[in-house]
């Protein structure tokens, strides 16, 4: 019998999914359950909630005291809305110059404030953040330079915040054209695996839609859905999915869309219920697995022609 020492060391990857604040609890929780069941991580990449919780990973910031942060935090740090100039500048400049309601500076304050490092050059592992240059319409996946000013630029929602401006280039929300952007590392980074955590929320019909728009933030629900409109090519309905690559290197892609209590934007109060059943549902999907993920993929073959593996459908 081959011994711990003998086996080949797997190359293993994540990429966090965009999904607004009960994103950022969600995926917190994900990394909380990856941790405890002791799953090392070579490579992150993430879009909008996701890049802000892969950026802090990254950095090498110690998970529980980001997840005790989030414990606390109130909308005001990341949010700070200037209803009185918006409605100015729409009423009495035609909108001239307003590109958002909300500046970035608070949330990238907020990012700096919880990064152990300051550029994606000094990460603990490789980070790559995804954006949409507002100018060209394509996406752009950062990878290098100031860290938290390109996860803040991910996370930009159009309207709600103003985009964010690099290199002479405006960025904004990356979940408008990619919502988990598993091409920037999976054959970059050579993976076996890469595990995709998936939480944008889903569209509902039209009853679904109707009973929203009656409570608070009807506007930033409406955008959500037209956001999150999106079906990736990996998602199977099922708590826990294998696909391959497409990209042809052979990598095991293993997709998990847990389950969650909703968290209208940009209320935090329900954040640690979100993180917890993240955190439960991640280590529900793996831990029958978790040998074959951290030693042999080759043991997932039988399993990546599945659409999905009996582990807990959503209702």
């Amino acid at each position: 019998m081959r011994s711990e020492r003998d086996r080949p060391r797997v190359r293993l990857g994540i990429v966090l999914s965009s999904g607004g604040v009960r994103g950022v609890y969600a995926h917190t929780g994900f990394l909380l359950a990856l941790r405890e069941m002791g799953v090392e991580v070579d490579a992150v990449a993430g879009c909008s909630a996701g890049a802000v919780v892969g950026g802090v990973f990254a950095s090498g910031t110690d998970l529980q005291k980001w997840a005790d942060t989030l414990a606390t935090v109130q909308p005001r740090q990341f949010w700070q809305p200037r209803w009185l100039h918006f409605l100015w500048s729409m009423l009495f400049r035609q909108g001239r110059a307003c590109t958002g309601i909300a500046s970035t500076e608070p949330a990238r304050n907020f990012c700096r404030e919880n990064l152990s490092v300051r550029r994606f050059e000094d990460c603990q592992r490789p980070f790559h953040a995804l954006a949409i240059n507002i100018a060209t319409g394509r996406k752009k996946v950062f990878s290098s330079g100031d860290l938290a000013t390109s996860m803040v630029a991910s996370g930009a929602i159009p309207l709600l915040y103003q985009p964010v401006e690099i290199d002479g280039e405006l960025y904004c929300d990356g979940a408008l054209i990619d919502l988990a952007p598993t091409d920037a590392i999976c054959c970059q980074h050579e993976l076996d695996v890469l595990i995709v955590h998936h939480v944008a929320q889903r569209a509902g019909g039209t009853a679904s839609l109707k009973q929203a728009i009656q409570g608070r933030w009807a506007m930033i629900e409406i955008l959500n859905r037209l956001l999150y409109q999106q079906r990736p090519w990996y998602l199977s309905d099922d708590l826990l999915a294998f696909r391959r690559c497409p990209c042809g290197c052979g990598a095991i892609v293993v997709v998990v869309e847990p389950d969650l209590p909703e968290l209208s934007w940009p209320l935090t109060h329900r954040g640690p219920e979100v993180m917890a059943a993240a955190r439960l549902q991640a280590r529900r999907a793996l831990e029958p697995h978790l040998e074959a993920l951290c030693h042999d993929p080759r043991r997932l073959d039988d399993k990546v022609e599945e659409s999905s593996v009996g582990v807990g459908s959503k209702p």
